[in-house]
């Protein structure tokens, strides 16, 4: 029986209440008004999880080896609290990307080093835990590091938010690359202890994998794009998982499955908020459909009304009850703040303000609801697309403010259409409904949107932030 030291005591006990600051850290994430603190006492507990690793390891740990430590630690700082401090809300879904993807390439670099420094797996004492853990992280890790670059690139737009194929090879492709990587892993574990694996059978295994992620994801159209993120967080929790069994670090173990299932459970219900399903999704091809042009594939039936701020304003200053639809225009012109404050003038005048949230409206899960708790917008003025929809109907005014997607009428109605069957925001059912854009580009789904040429639509053109300071000038004036 192995002894128990003090220095193993006090490392659990570190890890112990690490594991439960995660935990409160993270029932904090569940509402804006506790999410900061939720995060501070998360950073606290992985704090504590660091230095109670460092303390284990200190006995065995060379000079050389806390040099190397200490230089990853500063390139983690000066590359982490830059773009954490810096990054602006519209680009968060990236930074999201980004973060995602170094998780799990730092997995995939754990199972490397692994491999290398036990001789592909030749000492008998390597158990089946680090060898699977090993393997499992390398091709998981693998997977998410490149997917998340793709989601990434797509997302800074610097590769078409549309779906990019290889046409009926596509998904042959994909199970080869899968077979591939799983028959690589299967010779490394039967060749472990007898002699151990050649290093290039762990190449084959990250670069199989790794192509795997970029072909998954290049695939998938911008409507899908939150609930990818979310599903290669999952991924990148389970590698991490995967690692923790690796090291035999318990707090790597928790944190990864903590990490791997409340992105799972997010993935399913953002799915479900999209009704689709998650294989389907993988498969790739939602919200890629062609772009028809301004005024839509058959220009003569298709007219769009314009108004200016003075009317729309009026329209807003006389109504009973308005609701708001944010997207994610309102988050590049930065307008949550311009748009509390028309709201707090329309209350002023005895209309009643709520907004309307999608559950995928942006580029990531909850980008909405995070942009207004950032502008100070009472919670209870957040409604969720189940709890709102009925409300439009009785609605003398829906506001949409860079929203395109979410509010498309055709995924009700058209049958043909790319996106038919996602729940929508019935901002068509309102008396009047006010569209600010800065034109009549389509959104990240690439397909127009019937809602602009609706009778009761009228179009507000410009940015959202000046357009709604105008708005909120001419309210005053009345």
């Amino acid at each position: 029986m192995t002894n128990v030291t003090t220095l193993d005591l006090v490392v659990d006990a570190l890890y112990i209440v690490a594991f439960g600051l995660f935990i409160y850290g993270l029932m904090g994430l569940t509402g804006p008004k506790t999410a900061v603190r939720g995060n501070y006492i998360a950073a606290v507990g992985m704090v504590l999880a660091v230095v109670a690793t460092l303390v284990k390891i200190a006995p065995h740990t060379t000079t050389f080896a806390w040099g190397v430590i200490v230089v990853g630690a500063l390139i983690g700082v000066a590359g982490g609290v830059p773009s954490a401090t810096k990054t602006k809300m519209t680009a968060m879904p990236q930074l999201v990307a980004f973060f995602n993807g170094m998780g799990g390439g730092t997995v995939a670099l754990i199972a490397w080093s692994e491999f290398i420094t036990s001789g592909g797996f030749s000492d008998e004492a390597s158990g089946v835990a680090q060898i699977g853990g090993s393997l499992f992280g390398a091709i998981i890790g693998s997977i998410s590091f490149w997917g998340s670059i793709i989601a990434y690139a797509k997302l800074q737009e610097l590769l078409s938010g549309r779906p990019i194929t290889i046409g009926k090879l596509q998904q042959p492709l994909n199970l080869v690359l899968f077979a591939v990587s799983i028959a690589a892993a299967v010779v490394i574990g039967v060749r472990s202890g007898n002699g151990g694996a050649d290093w290039w059978w762990i190449v084959v295994l990250l670069v199989a994998a790794g192509a795997l992620g970029v072909f998954v994801v290049l695939p998938i159209g911008g409507a899908d794009m939150p609930v990818v993120i979310s599903l290669l967080n999952a991924l990148t929790g389970l590698s991490a998982a995967a690692a923790g069994l690796a090291l035999d670090n318990l707090a790597l173990v928790v944190a990864g499955m903590i990490v791997g299932a409340s992105g799972t459970i997010l993935t399913n219900l953002m799915a479900k908020a999209m009704n689709r399903s998650i294989p389907s999704i993988v498969a790739g091809g939602f919200g890629g459909g062609t772009t028809a042009a301004a005024g839509g594939g058959d220009s003569g039936d298709k007219q769009v009304k314009a108004t200016n701020p003075s009317d729309a304003a009026i329209l807003l200053s006389y109504a009973n009850q308005v609701i708001v639809v944010p997207g994610y225009g309102l988050a590049v012109a930065q307008a949550q703040h311009a748009v509390k404050d028309m709201a707090k003038i329309l209350e002023s005048k005895g209309v009643e303000v709520k907004y309307a949230i999608h559950p995928v409206a942006g580029r990531m899960p909850g980008h909405m609801n995070v942009l207004l708790a950032e502008a100070d917008v009472p919670y209870e003025a957040l409604k969720e697309m189940d709890e709102i929809n009925d409300e439009f109907k009785r609605t003398d005014v829906a506001i949409v403010l860079g929203a395109n997607d979410v509010t498309n009428p055709a995924a009700r109605n058209d049958p043909n259409s790319p996106i038919h069957g996602m729940p929508v925001l019935n901002v068509d059912e309102a008396k009047s409904v006010i569209v600010v854009k800065r034109s009549m580009s389509s959104g990240f789904a690439g397909i127009d949107n019937p809602l602009f040429y609706a009778p009761n639509t009228t179009m507000l053109f410009g940015d959202a932030k000046k357009v709604v300071g105008e708005l909120i000038d001419e309210l005053k004036a009345l």
